[in-house]
């Protein structure tokens, strides 16, 4: 990690590319746009709204994250991106029925202009939708290439001093690790030859490094979350990271959790069950796409909770999680969770929850946030697996052997003494001699 002379300052225009133009993307490009008009602010952005504390308490030294470290400036962000179907940014966001149509129509040029690229697309990975504006080539190393130079023309056309990708596309099918996913050579040689265990989101983070390009996944998806995508990272000095947005009833869980485990409460059941029906949920209604994020959404509880230290309030915890597809919701998710706790002398309790979201906008601050952190990573000269980023992911990706920390305080903390550390400041663990000095 570099330090504060190390980090090269953010000039001119950065470029923000996202596979899938639906109602996340577009909701994070018409919020961005409306805020820098004056129409809205960036709430839930910390890299917009939030600030850090430096020093000792009695210091009195708080600043907004954005004007401690150097980061890209909204008026100078950039959108562009692929999609399966035509719409521009303002035909997708009407149809996405997230954000006011008074609103759209304020910028409706802005997001007018905003032309999905044809998309890389397989229906053998995304079974419930029919993609109509998509590439065909040979190979998927012919796909990747096509990918290339979509960046690189993207680039020029707009001036862009740097590029971040983040995905923000649909659920693809449950896989597995395979040999083909274990080294750079494998892999290219798997995209020559057609290999079905290369998806298409893999395609374009491949592309996205070739290209000299960070790269988010904002989905349960394998993706980069793979030995040969991580060895190109390290290899060519590039920032990743991943994976699967924590929005919704999941950051919830990373709130209560934590909170429950730290009053040392038993928990013998957690059920949640969701309904929504935007394209995501279509997506989530058929079984290989559920798999791929029922497996996220299961491993969080028990990384936050330690069920191997604490045996008698966790090991036997049944949790299941349900997502139902039902149209009339739109983005509107609704979700539920029953969880039956116990505590003192083992007497029975529970807790209700029913948090009626719109998972757009939980989503888009995400959105932002990595798009502008994982620029000052690459800036900073940071490369591989960017752990410090996990307080935004429900699967945090970690170095192979780490258990990933899912405690949203705890992933808080890293977050921010990341931010002290690269700007030179004090570490801050609320320990120590520091504490008795009046810290």
């Amino acid at each position: 990690m570099s330090s504060q002379q190390n980090i090269k300052k953010p000039e001119g225009k950065l470029g923000i590319l996202t596979p899938g133009m639906g109602a996340v993307s577009t909701t994070f490009m018409a919020g961005v746009i409306a805020a820098n008009k004056g129409l809205g602010q960036p709430f839930g952005s910390i890299s917009q709204m939030g600030k850090i504390r430096l020093g000792k308490r009695t210091e009195n030294r708080e600043p907004k994250i954005k004007d401690f470290v150097p980061l890209a400036s909204l008026n100078d962000l950039v959108f562009g991106g692929w999609d399966i179907f035509t719409d521009n940014a303002y035909e997708s966001a009407l149809n996405a029925g997230v954000l006011d149509k008074d609103l759209l129509n304020k910028i409706k040029d802005d997001l007018s202009a905003i032309k999905p690229m044809p998309a890389v697309f397989d229906p053998n990975y995304v079974k419930r939708l029919h993609g109509t504006y998509t590439k065909k080539a040979k190979t998927k190393m012919d796909l990747a290439k096509a990918v290339m130079a979509d960046i690189k023309q993207f680039k020029i056309k707009n001036s862009c001093n740097r590029i971040i990708m983040i995905w923000a596309a649909s659920t693809e099918v449950y896989i597995e690790l395979s040999d083909v996913h274990q080294t750079i050579e494998n892999f290219e040689k798997g995209l020559i030859n057609n290999d079905p265990g290369i998806s298409p989101s893999m395609i374009y983070a491949y592309a996205a490094l070739k290209s000299d390009v960070p790269f988010i996944n904002g989905a349960p998806n394998l993706t980069n979350d793979i030995p040969a995508i991580i060895e190109l990272a390290n290899k060519l000095n590039l920032p990743v990271a991943g994976k699967d947005f924590k929005t919704g009833q999941t950051l919830m869980k990373t709130i209560l959790g934590p909170g429950l485990k730290t009053r040392l409460l038993g928990i013998d059941g957690w059920f949640s069950t969701n309904i929504l029906g935007n394209r995501d949920g279509e997506v989530l209604d058929d079984a290989g796409s559920f798999k791929t994020k029922e497996v996220s959404k299961l491993s969080v509880l028990d990384s936050v909770l330690e069920p191997e230290k604490y045996p008698e309030l966790y090991k036997n915890m049944y949790h299941k999680v349900r997502i139902n597809y039902y149209p009339p919701k739109g983005d509107d998710k609704e979700s539920w969770d029953n969880i039956d706790i116990f505590g003192w002398l083992g007497y029975k309790m529970q807790i209700k929850v029913n948090f009626l979201c719109k998972d757009s906008i939980l989503a888009a601050p995400v959105v932002l946030d990595l798009a502008l952190f994982m620029d000052l990573a690459q800036r900073a000269g940071m490369k591989g697996i960017q752990e410090w980023l996990s307080f935004y992911f429900k699967s945090p990706q970690t170095k192979e052997g780490l258990q990933p920390i899912h405690d949203i305080f705890l992933q808080k903390i890293k977050f921010e003494n990341t931010l002290r550390y690269m700007m030179g400041e004090t570490l801050i663990n609320h320990l120590g001699l520091d504490y008795y000095e009046g810290e």
